[in-house]
């Protein structure tokens, strides 16, 4: 082989790695995260797990970015170690289908059918089908479709490059010779491993073998070690992944690894086993493209069917590898690898939001709790959940910054937006909370008693209060639109008790039963608690607003008090015969 026959080998390997990262991004972009989102939600069963992550990494093309996502999910706290054993033992046998995709490469005939499908005849047509999409598709999904079509048209472009380089090497002595040192199953072991870890692609390791077997020097002795080694070789990207991040991830990391080396010292030993007691006859027999194939699923299928039941200690085995010398207190993490995955990015992100969301909800009902019963244990949990709001709004809203400035589609992107606001609106009701509390305190110290009205008044509007919170995290965590626009009304019922009661509050001031001082904070109170209802109000609306895709907010509010009349109206009505004030304005 002369340098220029090595520059088109090197050139058609370029094409390949290009060719399945645009095809495996297509994929993830039409799928949406839809299918990484399923890992994390159907793992209870280890079959179904199994299932799951051979299908996802099917779509995907990559069985180490399978395991990558899998490795983040435990590093986020989405998943435990033993939830994920089945779906990389999965991964693995998912990854062979690229190899058979990519046996098209190899048909060739005299006939119609087989003239057809050669790839010299298909991969053309896909290749200008794809072009067409992506340039003149209107849909996002069309252009995306354009984009898997032509990273497979690349790709098997790439498999004709790196054939046709290589096939003089037939006739070429140094290279059979050297091919044949390969049958040493530590050398051949090393190599896929080296390959491997080079291209941090096992698929695309093997493609380049089945490529290689076009020259007919590729034999069975060859192919068995050389792809246990591109096996191992496909932990790389996972165990570089895991560093840094916490124990499970790691754990994760190595979990991979191990089913690798374990897989391939069960199956080398089978083989040899095999081939022994056939006499070695299945050693010098020339491995064709379909053969490649057929033996990388077989050894992921046999390995994956004798593990699983260990699932258990192959846990323990991580576990004893990765020790935990000490526990975490991060309280949130946003996995910056799954930026390139929009779907679990803006899943992630929805779930530390919600998270945030409780956090607020929790401090502002300790708040409300304080105005009767102050004690200082509270007001520092309080103000530590405070804090936590703080960091998830400054972490979050950076973490969605960078997702936004990602090439999103429209609907991830109004998620996106919608998170943006209304985290904004979760961290001002926690500040409100510490406002109640700072009021709950002057009332405690300088032992201000409001009179028994007045104190009955606050229940009420309180009650209120607790209602729309409660039903505007449960709209926001259950993303139920429904329930969102039940929030406005309870608010226009909160504003006007909040109306109402500073009334009621100027009688009891003019007839003496109040004083300037208890003024000051009862308004506090009012003010604070007619706020908190303005954010929740913010919150429904964002909802409201993706769901009807117009980001005006007078406008979804015109929308919802005006064109939505009755059921506004009757919701009104209901919340306002349940949050009625009492006929008692002074105390006896």
């Amino acid at each position: 082989m002369d340098i220029f026959s090595l520059l088109t080998v090197l050139g058609g390997i370029a094409f390949f790695l290009y060719g399945m990262r645009i095809m495996g991004n297509g994929l993830e972009k039409l799928s949406g995260g839809r299918l990484e989102k399923i890992l994390e939600r159907l793992t209870s069963s280890p079959v179904l797990s199994v299932l799951l992550g051979a299908a996802v990494t099917a779509v995907i093309q990559s069985s180490s970015a399978t395991t990558v996502t899998v490795v983040g999910f435990v590093n986020s706290g989405i998943m435990k170690l033993e939830q994920t054993v089945g779906i990389i033992l999965g991964a693995n046998v998912g990854t062979t289908v690229t190899g058979w995709i990519l046996t098209l490469s190899g048909i060739s005939g005299e006939s119609i059918v087989a003239k057809l499908f050669a790839s010299s005849t298909f991969t053309p047509i896909v290749a200008v089908a794809g072009i067409l999409l992506l340039m003149f598709g209107k849909k996002e999904k069309r252009r995306d479709v354009g984009s898997v079509m032509l990273g497979f048209a690349i790709l098997m472009y790439a498999m004709i490059i790196i054939s046709g380089a290589v096939a003089p090497l037939r006739d070429e002595p140094l290279f059979i010779k050297a091919i044949g040192f390969f049958e040493n199953p530590i050398l051949g072991v090393l190599v896929g491993i080296v390959i491997t870890s080079i291209l941090q692609s096992s698929s695309a390791s093997v493609g380049i073998l089945q490529a290689l077997s076009v020259t007919g020097s590729i034999t069975y002795g060859t192919v068995f070690p050389v792809i246990m080694g591109m096996n191992i070789g496909a932990s790389v990207p996972p165990l570089l992944s895991a560093i840094g991040a916490k124990v499970d991830a790691r754990r994760t990391a190595f979990l991979y690894l191990y089913f690798n080396v374990i897989g391939t010292i069960i199956c080398l030993t089978l083989y040899y086993l095999v081939n022994a007691l056939l006499e070695n006859a299945i050693s010098p027999l020339a491995a064709s493209s379909v053969g490649i194939a057929f033996v990388n699923t077989i050894i992921k299928v046999i390995s994956t069917l004798i593990l699983l039941p260990f699932s258990k200690l192959l846990c323990k085995l991580c576990e004893k590898t990765i020790v935990e010398k000490g526990k975490t207190d991060d309280k949130i993490i946003l996995e910056e690898r799954f930026l390139k995955s929009p779907g679990i990015a803006i899943e992630q992100s929805r779930r530390a939001a919600v998270d945030m969301a409780r956090k607020s909800r929790e401090g502002l009902f300790k708040a409300l709790q304080a105005i009767a019963h102050f004690d200082e244990k509270t007001a520092d949990e309080i103000n530590a959940l405070e804090d936590d709001c703080d960091m998830y709004e400054d972490k979050l809203g950076t973490y969605l910054v960078k997702l936004s400035g990602t090439d999103l589609p429209l609907e991830s992107a109004n998620e996106v937006i919608k998170l943006l606001h209304c985290i904004g609106d979760f961290e001002r009701i926690s500040d409100h909370a510490v406002n109640l509390l700072d009021s709950a305190r002057e009332i405690y110290e300088k032992e201000i008693t409001f009179s028994t009205p007045a104190m009955a008044d606050l229940k009420v509007i309180t009650d209120a209060l607790s209602n729309i919170v409660d039903m505007t995290i449960a709209a926001f965590a259950g993303d139920d639109v429904a329930a969102a626009r039940q929030v406005e009304p309870l608010e226009q019922v909160i504003d006007d008790l909040r109306d109402a009661l500073k009334l009621r509050h100027v009688e009891r001031l003019a007839a003496g039963k109040c004083t300037i001082e208890m003024g000051f904070v009862f308004s506090d109170l009012l003010t604070n608690i007619e706020r908190i209802s303005d954010h929740c109000s913010n919150i429904a609306v964002a909802l409201i607003q993706i769901n009807d895709a117009s980001f005006e907010a007078h406008g979804s509010l015109n929308i919802i008090k005006n064109e939505g009349s009755a059921e506004y109206l009757a919701a009104y009505e209901r919340f306002s015969s349940m949050y009625k004030l009492s006929s008692t304005v002074l105390p006896e």
